[in-house]
Protein backbone atom coordinates (compact mmCIF):
# COMPACT_ATOMS: atom_id res chain seq x y z
CA UNK A 1 0.00 0.00 0.00
CA UNK A 2 2.86 2.62 0.73
CA UNK A 3 3.68 2.22 -3.10
CA UNK A 4 0.49 3.00 -4.33
CA UNK A 5 0.48 6.29 -2.61
CA UNK A 6 4.40 7.04 -3.33
CA UNK A 7 2.84 6.28 -6.69
CA UNK A 8 0.16 9.16 -6.21
CA UNK A 9 1.92 11.16 -4.51
CA UNK A 10 4.59 11.71 -7.23
CA UNK A 11 1.63 12.25 -9.86
CA UNK A 12 -0.03 14.80 -8.20
CA UNK A 13 2.85 16.94 -8.35
CA UNK A 14 3.89 16.19 -11.68
CA UNK A 15 0.68 17.78 -12.64
CA UNK A 16 1.18 20.55 -10.22
CA UNK A 17 4.04 21.28 -11.94
CA UNK A 18 2.28 20.72 -15.32
CA UNK A 19 -0.25 23.45 -14.63
CA UNK A 20 2.21 26.08 -13.39
CA UNK A 21 4.19 25.37 -16.95
CA UNK A 22 0.96 25.94 -18.40
CA UNK A 23 0.20 28.92 -16.54
CA UNK A 24 3.50 30.41 -16.91
CA UNK A 25 3.26 29.78 -20.55
CA UNK A 26 -0.53 31.74 -21.05
CA UNK A 27 1.27 34.45 -19.05
CA UNK A 28 4.03 34.82 -21.34
CA UNK A 29 2.44 34.47 -24.77
CA UNK A 30 -0.39 36.75 -24.09
CA UNK A 31 1.23 39.32 -21.87
CA UNK A 32 -1.26 39.21 -19.42
CA UNK A 33 -2.54 37.01 -16.55
CA UNK A 34 -4.51 34.38 -16.85
CA UNK A 35 -8.10 34.86 -15.63
CA UNK A 36 -7.66 38.32 -15.01
CA UNK A 37 -10.94 39.29 -16.95
CA UNK A 38 -12.91 37.31 -14.77
CA UNK A 39 -11.62 38.78 -11.26
CA UNK A 40 -11.89 42.60 -12.25
CA UNK A 41 -15.52 42.28 -12.47
CA UNK A 42 -16.09 41.90 -9.66
CA UNK A 43 -15.89 45.33 -7.17
CA UNK A 44 -13.57 45.33 -4.68
CA UNK A 45 -15.76 46.56 -1.52
CA UNK A 46 -14.64 48.26 1.99
CA UNK A 47 -16.90 48.27 4.73
CA UNK A 48 -16.82 50.82 7.70
CA UNK A 49 -18.71 51.96 10.29
CA UNK A 50 -19.12 55.17 12.26
CA UNK A 51 -21.19 55.18 15.36
CA UNK A 52 -24.45 56.56 13.18
CA UNK A 53 -23.34 54.97 9.41
CA UNK A 54 -22.41 51.96 7.59
CA UNK A 55 -20.35 53.39 4.38
CA UNK A 56 -19.47 51.53 1.89
CA UNK A 57 -16.81 52.12 -0.91
CA UNK A 58 -16.38 50.30 -4.07
CA UNK A 59 -14.35 50.40 -6.60
CA UNK A 60 -15.92 50.10 -9.86
CA UNK A 61 -13.61 51.39 -13.07
CA UNK A 62 -15.32 52.14 -16.74
CA UNK A 63 -19.15 52.99 -15.60
CA UNK A 64 -22.05 55.44 -15.57
CA UNK A 65 -23.95 55.98 -12.66
CA UNK A 66 -27.16 55.23 -14.38
CA UNK A 67 -25.65 51.78 -15.15
CA UNK A 68 -25.57 51.00 -11.74
CA UNK A 69 -28.38 48.67 -10.01
CA UNK A 70 -28.03 48.73 -6.27
CA UNK A 71 -30.98 47.13 -4.14
CA UNK A 72 -31.28 46.73 0.00
CA UNK A 73 -33.48 43.24 0.70
CA UNK A 74 -33.98 42.35 4.37
CA UNK A 75 -29.82 42.31 5.72
CA UNK A 76 -28.08 41.78 2.19
CA UNK A 77 -27.00 44.99 0.02
CA UNK A 78 -26.63 43.68 -3.42
CA UNK A 79 -24.80 46.56 -6.23
CA UNK A 80 -25.07 45.31 -9.87
CA UNK A 81 -24.38 46.65 -12.77
CA UNK A 82 -22.93 46.47 -16.44
CA UNK A 83 -19.73 47.67 -18.25
CA UNK A 84 -20.78 48.48 -22.23
CA UNK A 85 -18.28 47.63 -24.28
CA UNK A 86 -17.84 50.61 -27.08
CA UNK A 87 -19.04 50.33 -31.04
CA UNK A 88 -16.34 48.93 -33.25
CA UNK A 89 -15.45 50.73 -36.12
CA UNK A 90 -15.59 48.35 -39.56
CA UNK A 91 -12.65 50.13 -41.13
CA UNK A 92 -10.38 48.97 -38.26
CA UNK A 93 -8.71 45.49 -37.92
CA UNK A 94 -8.05 45.09 -34.16
CA UNK A 95 -5.52 42.60 -32.98
CA UNK A 96 -6.28 42.63 -29.60
CA UNK A 97 -9.06 44.21 -26.96
CA UNK A 98 -8.57 44.19 -23.94
CA UNK A 99 -11.17 46.36 -22.26
CA UNK A 100 -13.15 45.28 -19.90
CA UNK A 101 -17.33 44.33 -20.86
CA UNK A 102 -20.13 42.90 -19.38
CA UNK A 103 -22.01 42.35 -15.94
CA UNK A 104 -21.44 42.34 -12.40
CA UNK A 105 -23.09 41.23 -8.86
CA UNK A 106 -21.80 41.97 -5.54
CA UNK A 107 -23.87 40.95 -2.42
CA UNK A 108 -22.51 41.62 0.74
CA UNK A 109 -24.78 41.25 4.71
CA UNK A 110 -25.44 44.50 6.55
CA UNK A 111 -24.51 43.71 9.51
CA UNK A 112 -27.08 46.03 11.44
CA UNK A 113 -30.08 47.55 10.72
CA UNK A 114 -30.41 51.04 8.82
CA UNK A 115 -32.51 53.32 7.69
CA UNK A 116 -33.27 52.27 3.69
CA UNK A 117 -35.31 55.40 3.32
CA UNK A 118 -32.12 57.52 3.87
CA UNK A 119 -29.94 55.80 2.02
CA UNK A 120 -27.78 57.84 -0.17
CA UNK A 121 -24.92 56.84 -2.88
CA UNK A 122 -22.65 58.87 -5.00
CA UNK A 123 -20.24 57.71 -7.59
CA UNK A 124 -16.72 59.83 -8.51
CA UNK A 125 -13.41 59.03 -9.83
CA UNK A 126 -14.69 55.29 -9.88
CA UNK A 127 -15.55 55.33 -6.68
CA UNK A 128 -18.89 54.20 -5.51
CA UNK A 129 -19.94 55.28 -2.07
CA UNK A 130 -23.06 54.17 -0.07
CA UNK A 131 -23.98 55.74 2.71
CA UNK A 132 -26.43 53.94 5.35
CA UNK A 133 -27.41 55.52 8.17
CA UNK A 134 -28.05 52.85 11.20
CA UNK A 135 -31.27 52.95 13.41
CA UNK A 136 -30.77 53.97 16.68
CA UNK A 137 -30.86 50.87 19.07
CA UNK A 138 -33.73 49.94 21.02
CA UNK A 139 -33.93 49.73 24.68
CA UNK A 140 -35.47 47.14 26.21
CA UNK A 141 -38.43 48.03 28.28
CA UNK A 142 -37.68 47.86 32.31
CA UNK A 143 -39.46 45.04 33.78
CA UNK A 144 -39.45 44.86 37.76
CA UNK A 145 -38.76 41.15 38.73
CA UNK A 146 -40.27 40.02 41.97
CA UNK A 147 -38.31 38.18 44.40
CA UNK A 148 -39.56 35.21 46.46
Amino acid sequence: MPELIIWKDREIDKLKRDMERLMFRLRKDFGMPFFKGIAGQVPSIDLSETESELIIKAKIAGLNPEDLDIVISGDMLTIKGELKQEFVKESENYHRTERRHGSFARTIQIPCRIRTEDVEASYKDEILTIVMPKCKPEKAPAVKIKVE
